[in-house]
């Protein structure tokens, strides 16, 4: 009765935790519910279906907070569990982030295959209560080594139950997790999919800088330099509206202040432009003539100001802890800005900085490089999908002839839309026949 205990503990499953014997006895004659009963380190509920696919459970994993020293204490990682059949294959979907929820990736529905959707720790309840937060002793378990660790430790406790072809896909940094899980473990599955995934090199990688200087043509880059040399120049009009956008919004500003947020977000606003599909179409024109009321509107459609609040500088920290301490990320050219910018310094701007309480963090992104090189020189059955339009796809793995993989850029697509079922159906075709022929060759 051990597993019932820790339902009653957790308060996660308390129904089941009264049960009767017999309802019990009951329960355990379902094949699924038995072989989840019997696997150590993992408790479990039923979760609501979504849709009709397969029957889901939320798991609770049991991981150790320093895979190398287990007397560091434990967490309990939540795991979304969907499953079709124990004869069909297996998709665990690498989370850059929490995973509040269940959902399907495209890759499982288009496998007819069963999923595990795994939360990042020191994400949503995925957390270790080692130490306090505002402390460096708290952080220094998260980094991508003991991420990884999680998923191997997944990967073996679920490949007791689920023995058919396993395959790992993320999106976005879910999709930089899938690298990283496949560097550090390249036997657990057969092939990897990262969506959008940047694979930076530096605390300001200068690929990006690179694709900004180049996307659109030459007078699209005049009319987004233009507009938001506008936006910094008429700040005492634009900065009292903000406030009331703020204020309405419940945005609270301690860790940046308000003129900092507003700052950021005209440095950004090239980034999103491309990254969330706006082109250059949507940038304003004529802008002595527009109302400033709607220059401002635009600005926070593309680069909205709560991206740099406390709420989600605070739910994001662990994210940018990771990018500052060893993954990268990204920065703002502002040679353009001399003299325009008033509340931050011309250099360095990168997201990286906003860690968790401000703290003073160590760089080094050795093991970035690392990856790269690997994924170049030996990341074999991976299938690379990227939009076209992306900022991020700059920064992604370029394509190499050293290995067996694919590399897709779908056309005209952004962030959100470089996906398997927005590219054309020569692009679907040879996707499916990568798919069919590596896992042929895994039997």
């Amino acid at each position: 009765m051990k597993k019932l205990f820790f339902f009653f503990l957790l308060s996660f499953c308390a129904p089941f935790a009264f049960l009767t014997a017999q309802q019990v006895d009951e329960l355990l004659s379902d094949e699924l519910v038995r072989g989840l009963y019997e696997l150590p380190d993992v408790v479990f509920v039923k979760a609501d279906r979504q849709g009709d696919y397969g029957t889901v459970y939320e798991l609770r994993v049991k991981q150790p907070i320093d895979h190398k020293d287990e007397s560091k204490g434990y967490f309990y990682q939540r795991v979304f569990l969907t499953h079709v059949g124990f004869d069909k294959p297996m998709v665990i979907c690498t989370e850059g982030y929490m995973r509040p929820s269940n959902r399907l990736y495209e890759l499982t529905e288009m496998l007819g295959a069963n999923q595990l959707d795994v939360e990042h720790r020191y994400f949503g309840v995925s957390l270790p209560h080692h130490a306090q937060p505002e402390t460096q002793e708290y952080w220094q378990y998260l980094n991508l080594e003991q991420e990884t660790a999680d998923l191997h430790h997944v990967r073996s406790l679920l490949g007791k139950l689920y023995r058919g072809h396993w395959l790992s896909t993320g999106i976005s940094k879910g999709g930089e997790t899938t690298i990283y899980y496949r560097y550090f473990y390249p036997d657990d599955v057969a092939v990897s999919v990262p969506y959008v995934a940047p694979l930076t090199q530096a605390y300001e990688d200068p690929r990006i800088y690179a694709f900004l200087d180049t996307m659109g043509s030459e007078e699209c880059r005049r009319k987004i330099l233009a507009y938001q040399k506008y936006m910094l120049k008429n700040r005492d009009q634009v900065l009292p509206r903000l406030k009331w956008y703020a204020k309405g919004g419940g945005n609270k500003f301690t860790y940046l202040s308000l003129e900092q947020a507003f700052e950021y977000a005209v440095l950004e606003y090239p980034f999103s432009l491309w990254q969330m599909g706006f082109g250059c179409e949507a940038v304003p024109e004529g802008l002595k003539k527009q109302p400033i009321d709607e220059l401002t509107a635009h600005l926070m459609e593309v680069a909205d100001l709560s991206f740099w609040d406390d709420e989600h500088l605070e739910l994001f920290g662990p994210h940018y802890y990771q990018a500052a301490t060893e993954m990268g990320y990204y920065g703002y050219e502002t040679k353009n800005f001399k003299g325009l910018l008033k509340a931050l310094p011309l250099s360095p701007n990168p997201h990286a900085a906003f860690v968790p309480y401000k703290l003073d963090v160590k760089r080094d992104f050795s093991l970035a490089k690392d990856a790269f090189k690997w994924v170049r020189e030996n990341g074999n059955r991976f299938i690379y999908i990227y939009g076209e339009i992306d900022t991020w796809t700059s920064a992604g793995v370029p394509p190499s002839d050293q290995v067996d993989a694919l590399w897709i850029y779908v056309k005209g697509a952004d962030h959100r839309k470089a996906r398997i079922r927005y590219m054309s159906e020569e692009q679907k075709k040879a996707v499916k026949e990568a798919l069919t022929r590596w896992l042929s060759e895994k039997n």
